[in-house]
């Protein structure tokens, strides 16, 4: 189908069939609650996220990303398949999770600073170093990378250290702090996020280079947003380094992420699979830059999964440069 008549069946099935699932009575049993405090009833439940996917030249289809097993056999399945007229790529993808580190990795504090490097506020484990970027009132060069890694999920204050290496690395507020924390969007419970992406400054005794991808070669500038079929995607992270994947669905709605603030819920993401017998990204990558076969960065990595995808490796969710640019209102560097 085209572009527009997938956004709009896109809209309508999320109305029809989605939305009612956030209600405690039309769910039913498929949402099951553990026992919890019930201060987190009402918060984002994970069921169907729903985006669109290239099937071919410039003809899409709708993409259902079931995040609950029960789902898998539901009424509601069926009937947004049913709906979609068989032109729905439907896949498992289970409990999506941050990018941030699970287990302890080497890695070096590094002079100059690069994209790819082990980064982190200082209360934090460790993430990735994305890009450079510069501020569009006055210029300032500024390091970006994700809320939960420079801001620690919103607890952060504006002026607090970041490390590189990051804490989990070894890196120790007193020796590798490169800078603090000037500006964060903040993370949103109750309604769905756009974006987790924040910057710091770099402090004046500590060089940097902007436009080396180890392992990629060198960064181009800002690319398109990426429509075409089967476009390849590249990426330079902390824990998994350089790898290659490929765009499987793009304009996701309605995905739920396990953070440490609790479960919230995501829109308007992209998302991809690592190609071969990789996966894409891992824990810790969170934050790394995305780019396309040109390396123009195109999109900014922060959650992903270890299931699903063409090799069983999981997916990886990304959001487009652009947005994450505007919103804090700086430019690409290079």
């Amino acid at each position: 189908m085209q572009l527009d008549s997938a956004r709009e069946l896109k809209a309508l099935i999320h109305r029809r069939y989605v939305a009612p699932l956030s209600d405690d009575v039309a769910a039913g049993p498929l949402l099951a609650h553990a026992a919890q405090p019930t201060a987190n009833l009402g918060r984002s439940r994970r069921t169907f996220a729903l985006g669109i996917t290239p099937k071919g030249g410039r003809s899409f289809q709708l993409a259902v990303r079931v995040q609950r097993t029960a789902l898998l056999r539901s009424a509601q399945l069926e009937s947004i398949v049913k709906k979609a007229k068989g032109e729905a790529d439907v896949r498992y993808v289970g409990r999506l999770f941050k990018r941030m580190a699970t287990v302890p990795w080497t890695q070096k504090n590094k002079r100059p600073l690069q994209m790819g490097l082990s980064i982190g506020h200082y209360k934090i484990t460790a993430g990735t170093l994305g890009c450079f970027v510069r501020r569009r009132s006055d210029g300032m060069l500024l390091i970006l990378s994700n809320n939960h890694v420079l801001a620690d999920e919103n607890d952060a204050q504006i002026g607090d250290a970041i490390l590189q290496r990051g804490k989990l690395d070894g890196g120790k507020k007193s020796s590798e702090t490169i800078g603090s924390l000037v500006k964060f969007v903040k993370l949103k419970s109750t309604t769905a996020n756009l974006v987790d992406c924040a910057v710091a400054t770099i402090n004046d005794d500590i060089p940097y280079n902007i436009r080396t991808l180890k392992g990629l070669g060198q960064l181009k500038g800002q690319g398109p947003f990426p429509l075409d079929d089967d476009i390849e995607l590249f990426k330079v992270g902390r824990t998994t380094q350089a790898t290659r994947g490929r765009m499987t669905a793009f304009e996701m709605d309605n995905l739920v992420f396990e953070y440490d603030m609790g479960d919230i819920t995501f829109d308007n993401q992209i998302e991809i699979e690592g190609v071969e017998s990789h996966a894409f990204s891992d824990g810790g990558d969170s934050g790394s830059l995305v780019v396309d076969a040109d390396r123009k960065g195109v999109a900014l990595l922060f959650g992903g999964n270890d299931q699903g995808g063409s090799n069983g490796l999981g997916f990886t969710y990304a959001t487009p440069l652009k947005v994450v640019l505007d919103r804090l209102k700086v430019d690409l560097a290079f």
